[in-house]
C-alpha cells in the first residue's frame, strides 16, 4: 500500500497538450473492472464478505451470449465482474464484436488470473481527455464513442492504454438515468438476504489502485501518467526509504491535476532477496493493478464488521506496536483513537508532520493484494 506520510505535492508540470479546462475534467474512480474466471460467484464473495450489493447485469438474458458481467456496489466503490459465458470452440453464434471482447477475457484469465484489467475514470469531457491523451502519446483502445439508451440517455466512452494490458476507460455522463451503462438491466432494489443479517460496511470510495511494474519501468509509466493524462508527482521514495533487511522498492504517486485520481507506481529494488514488487511481476505476467485501496472514515467499525462477516486480514506482530507507541510519544503524535483498539484490530499507522493515517491489508497472494 502506498505509505500515507505525504509530502506538499510540486506544481503539475501538464504537457503542452493539456490545458487546464482540460486537466479540470476528471470527477473521480467511476468504477474497477476484474476479469474473472466466475463472475457469478465472485460477486456473490464481495456481497457475503465485504456488504457489496448488486446493482446491474449483463449477460444472457439482457442479449449478451459470450459474456456476463455484474455490477456491485458498496458505497462509493463500484466493481464490475466480467466472464466468458462461452470457451473459445464455441462462439459460433455469438455476435463478432462480442466475440472479440470473450477471447480477449479468456486471454487474460489464461495469462493473468483473475485480475483487474480497467480502471475507468469518470470525467466532464470525453473528447478533451481523450484528445490530450492521444496526443501526448496514449495509445487508443477505442476513441469517444456514444452509447445510446432509449429514454435513459446517452453515455460517452473512450479507452486507452496504460501499463502492461491494463486500460483506462473514460466515462461521461450527462443526464443519464439508467443503471449502470447501456446494456445492462438494472437489479431489483432488494438487499442481499446476507446483508440483512450480517453487520453493515461502510465504504466511502476507492482510494487508490496501485500499478506494480518490472525493473527499470517506473519512469516511462510516470511520464505517459503526466505527459497523456495531465497527472502530476504528488510523493515518492526511493528504495532508500521503503526497504527492509531483505526487500525493497521505489514508488511514486501520480495524481490527477485536482487530486481526486490517484495512481501510485512502483518498481523493484534491489535487496537481499526478491521484492515484492518483482514477485507480482513475475507470477502476474507483467506489469499490472497489484492492489485496490477502499476509503472509509471509520476504519475501526469497518475492520469489526469486516471481520465479523468471516473476512481474513494479516496478523500484525506486538513489536509492532510496541515500536509504534514509542514512535508517537517521541513525536508528539496524539490518536483520536484508542491505541489498544487499533492494536486488538491489527490496524497500521502511518503518520508525518501532517497527520496518520490507518490501514489495513487483506492477506496477499502473489497476483494481487
Amino acid at each position: 500500500m502506498a505509505p500515507s506520510a505525504i509530502s506538499p505535492p510540486r506544481s503539475p508540470s501538464p504537457s503542452p497538450a493539456i490545458t487546464q479546462a482540460q486537466m479540470s475534467s476528471y470527477l473521480n474512480y467511476d468504477h474497477v473492472h476484474w476479469y474473472v474466471g466466475n463472475a457469478k460467484q465472485a460477486a456473490a464473495y464481495y456481497i457475503a464478505r465485504m456488504g457489496f450489493e448488486k446493482i446491474a447485469y449483463r449477460g444472457l438474458e439482457t442479449g449478451s451470449r459470450g459474456l456476463a458481467s455484474y455490477v456491485i456496489r458498496c458505497g462509493g466503490v463500484t466493481f464490475v465482474l466480467t466472464s466468458p459465458l462461452r470457451g473459445l470452440s464455441m462462439l459460433h453464434d455469438v455476435p463478432e464484436d462480442e466475440r472479440e471482447m470473450v477471447k480477449e477475457v479468456h486471454a487474460h484469465l489464461e495469462m493473468h488470473g483473475d485480475a483487474v484489467k480497467d480502471v475507468a475514470f469518470e470525467v466532464d469531457s470525453v473528447d478533451a481527455i481523450y484528445d490530450a491523451a492521444v496526443e501526448g502519446g496514449a495509445v487508443s483502445i477505442h476513441a469517444p464513442r456514444v452509447i445510446q439508451d432509449g429514454k435513459n440517455g446517452w453515455v460517452k466512452t473512450a479507452t486507452i492504454q496504460t501499463y502492461g494490458e491494463t486500460t483506462h476507460t473514460l466515462i461521461e455522463r450527462q443526464n443519464y438515468t439508467g443503471a449502470f451503462l447501456p446494456g445492462f438491466r438494472l437489479e431489483p432494489a432488494v438487499k442481499d438476504p446476507l446483508n440483512l443479517l450480517l453487520p453493515p460496511i461502510t465504504l466511502d470510495a476507492i482510494d487508490h489502485c496501485v500499478g506494480n511494474q518490472d525493473w527499470d519501468g517506473l519512469e516511462d509509466v510516470c511520464a505517459y501518467y503526466e505527459n497523456a493524462l495531465g497527472f502530476h508527482r504528488f510523493w515518492s521514495v526511493d528504495d532508500k526509504t521503503m526497504c527492509t533487511e531483505f526487500s525493497a522498492l521505489k514508488s511514486v504517486v501520480m495524481a490527477s491535476p485536482n487530486e481526486v485520481i490517484k495512481m501510485p507506481i512502483n518498481e523493484p529494488a534491489a535487496g537481499k532477496k526478491q521484492s515484492q514488487i518483482e514477485e507480482y511481476v513475475d507470477f502476474y505476467g507483467g506489469a499490472g493493478v497489484q492492489h485496490v485501496a477502499l476509503r472509509t472514515k471509520d476504519i475501526i467499525t469497518a475492520i469489526r464488521n469486516l471481520k465479523a462477516r468471516g473476512m481474513e486480514f494479516i496478523k500484525v506482530p506486538e513489536t509492532y506496536y510496541v515500536a509504534m507507541r514509542k514512535r508517537l510519544e517521541l513525536a508528539g503524535m496524539v490518536l483520536d483513537e484508542d491505541f489498544d483498539v487499533l492494536q486488538s484490530l491489527d490496524i497500521l499507522i502511518d503518520f508525518d508532520e501532517g497527520g496518520y493515517l490507518l490501514h489495513l491489508w487483506l492477506p496477499s497472494s502473489p497476483r494481487l493484494s
